[in-house]
């Protein structure tokens, strides 16, 4: 019984993380324009500086705060990070300049690091054959946060563009206190490590590329690519909806959502008979097929049900991810014949993949950004706001190529 309330716990931490994530997407164009009296092109050149130094802080921070957790344990880490959480998204709802609204963005992006913690402590309560299904229950949570929090954005911005940030406050600090009755330490005295600020860093996660073999340094690129193209829709489509369709902050949230469910029903009903039926190499190739159908459906249709059928529809691409994650896993499962060739290696892989996925969190937003701003508002080169878009199905176009190339290498 206890082991499931702190599963539950967990669940609700991550949870609780992806609505306060997505809760202040319909609304954070309108806050972002009003604090700096901006048009929504100018708006969105900040909102992905914004988000890059969100993501930048997570690749710093998660690694430390894992490794803090090693030392003084995953409970006072976790609850520290989700009271933090709370405080600073009432910050951000009561900011009175963008300056503090960029200092609460930034200090965001630190204690939603707690991920590193949260899956530890998974680790430490949940045996072996177990875990799959406890961080597929994680799973679970970022796909619910993912619909719940933009369609409640969006209906609390109706009210007011800071009320969803004191709501994402309010959620996080009453987990704090969930936590505080439930969580108990799983991290024994004797199990726990010093602090080593030289091992608490994404760098030495990269490192064991060095070490892999050619293909999956072929197929890490091709994940790093893809989310460098996937990362468009969290870092633009809310002004691009703005601008384009004209929608107010309850639409842009219920097609967030509409993504959220898109994603869930690909990824937890489609995935596995899709994969069974056709393989990993089809399911890159449906799921690249439906990113570029449905990016020329944002780009030139005018019909609100033409655009969430193509949401919907680019549902598909949630087959692309888990496809290439399963592929570069097997690379270094391969028998002793290719370098690197075993199970034990599976951790440092998945740690620089992560890295890597950092890392285009990092970039994508400011490049997205920069280019909506060229194609939108009064002194645009041409007026063209689905152009972010277009380059994201071109990157994407780019990470299957990549994904081509190393398959070959994973069968030679």
């Amino acid at each position: 019984m206890q082991q499931r309330a702190v599963l539950w716990f967990l669940f609700a931490v991550v949870l609780v993380d992806m609505i306060g994530f997505g809760i202040v997407m319909p609304v954070l164009p309108q806050l972002i324009m009003h604090l700096g009296d901006m048009p929504v092109d100018s708006a969105a050149v900040w909102a992905g500086w914004l988000a890059a130094g969100y993501a930048a802080m997570q690749f710093v921070f998660a690694p430390i705060i894992g490794s803090l957790s090693d030392r003084f344990g995953r409970r006072p880490v976790l609850l520290a990070c989700l009271a933090g959480f709370g405080i600073d998204y009432l910050v951000q709802g009561l900011a009175p300049s963008l300056g503090w609204l960029v200092a609460g963005r930034v200090v965001a992006g630190l204690t939603g690091a707690s991920y590193s913690a949260a899956y530890a402590y998974i680790a430490d309560v949940t045996p072996p054959e177990k875990r799959a299904a406890s961080f597929g229950l994680m799973g679970m949570a970022f796909g619910f946060g993912f619909i719940i929090g933009p369609a409640l954005g969006g209906l609390l911005g109706e009210i007011g563009p800071r009320v969803p940030f004191l709501a994402a406050a309010g959620l996080a600090l009453v987990n704090v206190l969930f936590g505080f009755f439930v969580l108990k330490e799983s991290l024994p005295p004797e199990k726990r490590r010093p602090f080593s600020l030289a091992r608490a860093n994404a760098f030495s996660a990269l490192r064991a590329l060095g070490n892999q073999s050619r293909a999956v340094i072929w197929t890490i690129g091709a994940i790093g690519v893809w989310q460098l193209a996937h990362i468009v829709y969290p870092s633009i489509w809310s002004y691009f909806a703005i601008e384009a369709y004209g929608w107010s902050a309850w639409q842009i949230g219920l097609s967030l959502a509409a993504v959220g469910v898109g994603s869930a029903l690909v990824q937890g009903v489609l995935l596995g008979r899709v994969v069974a039926r056709i393989g990993e190499v089809g399911a890159v190739l449906v799921g690249l097929t439906a990113v570029v159908l449905a990016t020329a459906a944002f780009a030139f249709a005018r019909s609100d049900v033409v655009v969430y059928a193509a949401i919907l529809f680019n549902g598909l691409q949630g087959l692309i991810y888990p496809s290439l994650n399963a592929l570069n896993s097997r690379a270094v499962d391969k028998p002793a014949a290719d370098a690197g060739g075993t199970e034990s290696s599976q951790g440092e892989l998945q740690g620089a993949t992560q890295a890597v996925g950092s890392v285009a969190q990092i970039v994508g937003p400011p490049l997205y950004a920069f280019v909506f701003a060229k194609f939108s508002g009064p002194n645009a080169i041409a007026h063209f706001p689905a152009m972010p878009l277009v380059l994201s199905a071109t990157i994407a176009v780019l990470a299957v190529s990549l994904f081509l190339a190393g398959i070959r290498r994973v069968h030679r």
